[in-house]
């Protein structure tokens, strides 16, 4: 079944979206490992990872038109929400930078949604 894809600048706004939440997702990890007590971020990096690998996987779908983008989509708004969650409830900055990514990122989609 062959889809025909919108020009990558019709998508542009939604796959920014979702690479800044990739950057901010594996910034956050990176930083939580070097907090001092470490095991106290461990839900917070495993969010972070989960969200990092669906935004990723999201962004190559939308990319390339793929007919599964909308539903692979889906699952990346629950992860992004989820890891905003989490993220919201730490003053780290990183923490607080990666919820801001997520939160835009599930507007993004959400909009791609319509």
């Amino acid at each position: 079944m062959q889809q025909s894809t919108p020009p990558i600048t019709e998508n542009q706004t939604v796959l920014d979206a979702l690479n800044r939440c990739v950057a901010a997702c594996e910034n956050c990890i990176t930083a939580c490992l070097h907090e001092e007590h470490v095991q106290h971020m461990v839900g917070c990096i495993l969010l972070d990872r989960d969200c990092a690998d669906i935004c990723a996987l999201t962004a190559r779908f939308v990319a390339r038109g793929s007919a599964h983008a909308k539903h692979v989509m889906r699952e990346c708004i629950e992860l992004c929400q989820l890891c905003h969650i989490e993220c919201a409830k730490h003053n780290d900055t990183h923490c607080q930078q990666c919820a801001a990514a997520c939160k835009v990122c599930i507007e993004a989609c959400k909009a791609y949604l319509g």
